[in-house]
């Protein structure tokens, strides 16, 4: 079958030429969509079911949201395994799906699935699937350096206008928010008037959230015009809340601020960030949608967080602290200089002890077309262009050197043995 294989490639050159033109063109065209990453990425296909219910027991949640959730989700096609997870307030499902199972397809299933288990659960509560990202995507930190600003103002400028602006970048799945201070109104109950006045909490929260409303009205026609009546009822600051009417007492009107007292503050934390030991700071992490290709999606964050820059206020300018680029670029620069060593002292190896520069060419122009070739590979079993993959390509290059100086050196003696008989 070689000899066979050889003795055709040596009647049609052309033919193998061709061939082999096409396949090195083939594989430079699989090389810039071939997904480049730093690390690859080995996580499982999962996806994760995040139910949030404060102030409960663990107990109390893996009794009525994680069991109920666990049982009604098992079953789902290509479901390899189901794990939960419960802690205070929060409870979690892992997904572990086949490897070949479409993640999204995936999130398909279980999202049906939750249409129906949500039936079980108790009222108000609503489970949601965690991000389609890896374990690897975590591709880029940023922080704010916002001087003059305190921590419950950086949050709002992340949270409102940053983190928004970020999840519009193709391939980013979430942007998290991390430190600082998210803004709250915070109404402080005095339990003695609250005694007084014979009211309780969920008095309060009533009122509270049903004057926390727009209300529509139908339509008014007057002088051949018609006027839409609706009534806005949003609250907008902290003096509308103290105003709000609880009750009466002796026909006269109760409100927020006899019983207590209204401010801005923060929500309840369960940690800091603190950076280098200079104090808490503001920031956000981008998490790369699952198979996006990492390297372009950080130069596009990069060039959104350009954008970004002009509407921000005077003196708030982003710092980068995790850039997966730069690792991602070393490893590609590291196998093209692997390549042009390779190239070079192929040349130098061959011309000295075969002294001949059509053998050389020969060695040559074998290795740029395996190379590309080997992204072919790559994108057809899913793989992406990382460290793993890349120092498989240059170690390999080795042993194509080798193979190949072999064989040349071989049919140039058997050449030269021939024409010496002849």
């Amino acid at each position: 079958m070689v000899k066979k294989l050889i003795s055709f490639s040596l009647r049609n050159r052309l033919i193998v030429l061709l061939i082999s033109a096409g396949m090195f063109a083939w594989g430079i065209y699989e090389m810039n969509h071939n997904p480049v990453d730093a690390i690859p990425d080995l996580s499982e296909n999962q996806v994760i079911v995040f139910t949030e219910w404060m102030g409960r027991s663990p107990q109390v949640i893996e009794d009525q949201i994680t069991y109920p959730l666990v049982s009604n989700l098992q079953g789902i096609a290509k479901l390899k395994n189901i794990r939960g997870s419960s802690m205070f307030g929060m409870s979690f499902v892992y997904l572990i799906f086949e490897d070949n199972a479409d993640i999204y397809w995936a999130r398909t299933r279980v999202t049906e699935r939750l249409n129906f288990a949500q039936k079980l659960l108790p009222e108000g509560i609503s489970p949601t699937l965690g991000p389609d990202g890896t374990g690897v995507g975590h591709i880029f930190w940023y922080s704010l350096d916002a001087k003059g600003y305190d921590l419950g103002e950086q949050r709002a400028l992340q949270d409102w206008y940053i983190k928004l602006a970020l999840q519009t970048v193709p391939g980013v799945s979430e942007v998290a928010s991390f430190g600082g201070f998210q803004k709250q109104y915070q109404i402080v109950i005095d339990p003695i008037k609250l005694n007084y006045y014979n009211l309780s909490m969920i008095n309060i929260l009533s009122v509270v959230k049903s004057n926390n409303n727009d209300v529509g009205g139908r339509k008014f026609e007057m002088s051949d015009k018609s006027y839409i009546v609706r009534g806005l009822g949003y609250i907008k600051s902290i003096a509308e809340i103290e105003n709000i009417s609880l009750t009466t007492n002796n026909n006269v009107p109760v409100r927020i601020k006899d019983v207590g007292n209204v401010q801005m503050g923060g929500d309840l934390r369960y940690g800091i960030f603190d950076k280098n030991g200079e104090g808490e700071t503001v920031g956000g992490i981008v998490v790369m949608r699952y198979g996006e290709n990492a390297d372009a999606v950080i130069k596009n964050v990069k060039s959104k967080i350009v954008e970004i820059q002009k509407g921000l206020p005077e003196g708030v300018k982003f710092k980068i602290d995790y850039d997966r680029s730069s690792l991602i670029e070393e490893a590609i620069n590291s196998v093209k200089g692997t390549l042009i060593e390779v190239f070079i002292s192929v040349s130098i190896v061959v011309l000295i002890f075969l002294f001949h520069w059509r053998s050389a060419i020969i060695i040559l122009i074998q290795i740029p077309i395996s190379v590309a070739s080997s992204f072919i590979l790559l994108n057809l079993m899913g793989l992406s262009s990382n460290i793993m993959s890349l120092t498989g390509i240059a170690l390999a290059i080795g042993v194509i050197v080798d193979d190949t100086i072999v064989m040349v050196e071989n049919s140039y003696r058997h050449l030269s043995e021939a024409q010496l008989n002849e």
